[in-house]
């Protein structure tokens, strides 16, 4: 249990002084990770109702991410009418409608329920690429926003103001998406979407483990992955409420984005800026006053006194750091081994999220219901987070991540091969082949998120605080990048080859890419540091070097 008395901290007497000294806090606070856990806990209430509030903002991210899974969905269509032209034999075969005459075919269900058949961009020249651009330019959005939003969490804003601006904008879009009037429009404000979407996970996730012991701060941070779990197994229930009662895919966006205004209050009031960040960013009087009411609501009665020694905690040079816009940013590309660790962990996240965020897309080429589909898909991810919060504090991180992208690649390749052997059967056999061949997009797809959360985990880990928040968009940016492909790969298979080229592109790419993890150092168990100078101190160490 930690010893709850009164902490203050020393600061080196000045030359001359000798015998006048401050006071100070036990040896046992060797860095500012050590002492902040002193001064509050390492998990009290206080923490979890911030963790749990953060990190309930990816349920929101969850939703708009895949959210074009059901309003850019191809609809089917039946014929109106006998003729030799449209018949239900022609149809069964593959005809298309574009040549037919209006009269003769009607949408199975009402235009509107898509935005692909209420501006009728199938029979469009170009049409695979007008049909998967805006969920392209929503992770182009995505991309952008982190290069341009991401560095503002480590230097002017903070996490806490990060994350509001980031849920706002992306309510804001998504309320004006809904009145799009054209396939542009619409593309657009999903780019404004994705722009704004894309610091919210990394925001969360920083936010709600800066605030924790060592001991709780892998199962903190995977609470973030069961509000996305939350979210994404919502969204088909709510898609298939709106379809029943035909309404029409505006409907969507409106119910997922109005809440999250209602959200952003919540986060105003409620939630706490990282004292981390703001020691790292000179703010120490601010630091301590956080410090005080969380350690106050854990049942730590203290007084400000009680922490006035905290002020003096970082040295001037650390917190004279440049606070420009982009200096985290020119920190991680001017050292090295912060270069090559970031390099490495990009290549790695890129495979992740090509599998991870393109593979929802592509299952309505597999022949399955795809209300189902994303629902099993949506169900994988809980126990993908379930595994990670249970394993994560005791395994290596790179072999976790290894093994992931492994498996997915190998589930990933069997379901495209699969595509053809389901083609050749019908009847009994072919409806195995189907459910064997969803089996095997659930398996690579579990793997994708499991590799996807401990990839995280793991870029936290991997970097200090004065960079982390970049470090951690960057990695993300990666995953994004992606999903910008996935789509377009998706529309190239519904054409050339079916599942058989997604999914096999899907599988290939994330089993090489998985495989630079192997370049990167372990971090299960250590302390997070704060300043770059901090990390390279503790790496220095022998007991650093093991694995």
């Amino acid at each position: 249990m930690v010893d709850e008395t009164p902490l203050l901290l020393s600061s080196p007497a000045p030359e001359g002084t000798a015998g006048e000294k401050e006071p100070i806090l036990g040896a046992a606070a060797a860095s500012l990770d050590e002492t902040i856990e002193r001064c509050i806990g390492g998990f009290g209430r206080a923490q979890m109702l911030q963790a749990v509030l953060v990190s309930f903002a990816w349920v929101f991210d969850a939703q708009q991410t895949f959210i074009s899974v059901f309003t850019d969905r191809q609809p089917s269509w039946h014929c109106a009418e006998e003729n030799p032209v449209c018949s239900a034999a022609t149809v069964a075969t593959g005809t298309t409608r574009c040549g037919l005459p209006p009269s003769s075919w009607a949408w199975d269900e009402p235009a509107a329920a898509s935005m692909v058949s209420e501006w009728d961009l199938t029979c469009r020249s170009s049409s695979s690429l007008l049909a998967s651009l805006p969920a392209s330019s929503f992770y182009a959005g995505c991309l952008l926003g982190g290069f341009l939003l991401a560095t503002l969490a480590d230097s002017r804003l903070g996490r806490k103001n990060m994350l509001l601006l980031s849920c706002s904008l992306m309510s804001l879009t998504g309320l004006l998406t809904a009145f799009s009037h054209n396939i542009w429009v619409y593309s657009f404000l999903r780019l404004l979407s994705g722009f704004g979407r894309a610091t919210i996970g990394t925001c969360a996730l920083v936010l709600s483990t800066e605030l924790v012991g060592k001991r709780w701060r892998g199962q903190v941070g995977v609470l973030g992955f069961f509000g996305f779990t939350l979210g994404f197994l919502s969204l088909p229930c709510l898609a298939f409420f709106l379809h029943r009662h035909q309404f029409s895919w505006r409907a969507l966006y409106v119910s997922t984005s109005a809440p999250v205004l209602l959200y952003c209050l919540l986060v105003y009031f409620l939630v706490h800026e990282s004292p981390r960040w703001l020691f790292v960013s000179g703010r120490a009087e601010e630091a301590v006053k956080t410090l005080a009411k969380i350690g106050a609501a854990n049942g730590r009665e203290s007084n400000l006194s009680d922490f006035s020694g905290l002020i003096n905690f970082c040295p001037e040079e650390e917190t004279a750091r440049d606070a420009s816009v982009f200096s985290a940013m020119k920190v991680l590309w001017e050292k090295r081994w912060t270069f090559r660790r970031l390099l490495v962990i990009m290549v790695v996240s890129f495979g992740v999220g090509l599998v991870y965020y393109a593979m929802p897309l592509a299952v309505e080429t597999l022949d399955f219901n795809l209300y189902l589909s994303v629902t099993f898909n949506a169900l994988s991810e809980l126990p993908a987070a379930l595994l990670t919060f249970f394993l994560i504090g005791s395994l290596s991180r790179r072999r976790m991540v290894l093994v992931f992208t492994l498996l997915s690649c190998a589930a990933s390749v069997a379901c495209g091969a699969m595509a053809k052997t389901g083609e050749a059967k019908t009847g009994d056999a072919g409806n195995i082949v189907k459910w064997v061949q969803i089996g095997l997009e659930v398996v690579s797809f579990f793997s994708a998120c499991s590799a996807f959360n401990v990839v995280l985990i793991y870029t936290l880990e991997l970097f200090p605080t004065c960079v982390r928040n970049s470090a951690l968009s960057m990695a993300r940016q990666s995953l994004v990048l992606g999903g910008v492909f996935g789509p377009m790969l998706v529309a190239v298979g519904r054409k050339e080859g079916g599942s058989v080229v997604s999914f096999g592109i899907f599988g290939l790419t994330i089993g090489l890419c998985g495989l630079f993890v192997v370049a990167l150092p372990e971090t299960r168990g250590a302390a997070f540091c704060d300043t770059m100078e901090e990390q390279e101190r503790e790496e220095s160490t022998p007991e650093a070097t093991k694995v």
